[in-house]
């Protein structure tokens, strides 16, 4: 669609080295090139993307696209992506906080359907969507959805959003809170939500615009979309199951970077960037992009300084490519990444 990118964080220079070469007994030296895709990724804030496979299927990783006017803006709402949408495309859901599910039921009038929670398509019913275009998943599930392109399902967990530190810097140490109740969590999330109206009356309108009828998170998810040129792990809040995420291999992953992050239901003692670096450690893709750390919602959440996490994925995963993309950009997803056998 050619959106003007916006530039949100600047990408570390790239040093420009020639084709490695191979050699063969008895031939000439060869040189050999990167591998060039197609399939396109553009990111428009918080952890909402948008995949363009090579054959020409668009999949939405989430949906929240019109966002709160003072946050951070990716000039692209719902009325233009939707404007590119029809019935052949798919919207994949993580969960069904109105971060990620907002925007769904609109894009939704394009007749695309939508892969999510049991909660989050028990939402988009209520608000209007038809039974036909829903697709209701709770992990284990694999969904085709083109002759080339499936998902795999993965269970999830959702950030530590409870939690008295909700949002640290991404080297900030958090430590205790293990061992809470539900209703311990509970009680901590309706002091925070009592906080909200103190953010002023833009963004209080806004979240009740937002506001679904949700139960919760619904369920967090993680998807992996294997396409025709390669793999695509999508996490949408730092949270996860360590066994289910460590038996995966992706060429490339995006990986949430805010909130105290949840390893195996429990609030990880330690940092977001330790966090997120372990998560790298675990799959090894070949490429990482980031989600969920710009400011998508002032005063409450603000941007998350990636220095912190590129130094440790650096560390935890040297080989991976650590990716900032800029907002709406078309980021050449799988460039460069060698074939899995």
């Amino acid at each position: 669609m050619g959106f003007a990118a916006r530039r949100h964080v600047r990408a570390a220079p790239v040093a420009l080295t020639g084709p490695p070469v191979v050699e063969v007994p008895g031939r000439p030296r060869l040189a050999t090139f990167p591998r060039v895709t197609t399939a396109t990724l553009d990111w428009y804030g918080c952890a909402t993307f948008r995949l363009r496979t090579a054959e020409g299927l668009t999949v939405m990783l989430d949906a929240y696209l019109d966002r709160v006017p003072t946050a951070a803006q990716s000039g692209v709402g719902v009325a233009e992506v939707g404007a590119e949408l029809g019935p052949q495309d798919w919207i994949l859901v993580g969960h069904a906080h109105f971060d990620h599910l907002y925007g769904a039921e609109r894009l939704a009038a394009t007749g695309a359907r939508i892969v999510g929670s049991y909660e989050s398509v028990r939402v988009m019913a209520a608000w209007g969507v038809p039974e036909e275009q829903l697709v209701p998943v709770s992990g284990g599930e694999r969904v085709r959805l083109d002759a080339a392109t499936t998902v795999r399902v993965l269970p999830g967990l959702h950030s530590c959003v409870w939690s008295r530190v909700p949002f640290p810097d991404a080297d900030q140490v958090c430590l205790g809170e293990a061992g809470g109740t539900w209703q311990e969590h509970q009680e901590q999330l309706r002091a925070m939500f009592a906080g909200l109206p103190d953010l002023g009356p833009e963004v209080a309108a806004h979240l009740q615009a937002a506001s679904q009828g949700e139960r919760g998170d619904g369920g967090a998810l993680v998807y992996v979309v294997e396409t025709s040129e390669g793999s695509l792990l999508v996490q949408d809040t730092a949270g996860a199951w360590s066994g289910l995420l460590a038996s995966e291999s992706p060429d490339v992953a995006i990986l949430a970077a805010a909130g105290r992050a949840n390893r195996d239901g429990e609030p990880v003692q330690g940092t977001l960037a330790g966090f997120v670096a372990e998560e790298a450690g675990w799959l090894r893709p070949q490429r990482l992009v980031l989600s969920h750390h710009d400011a998508w919602l002032p005063g409450f959440a603000g941007a998350v300084d990636v220095g912190p996490i590129r130094e440790a994925v650096a560390a935890a995963a040297p080989d991976t490519e650590f990716c900032e993309l800029e907002y709406a950009s078309g980021f050449r997803l799988f460039d460069g990444c060698a074939p899995r056998s």
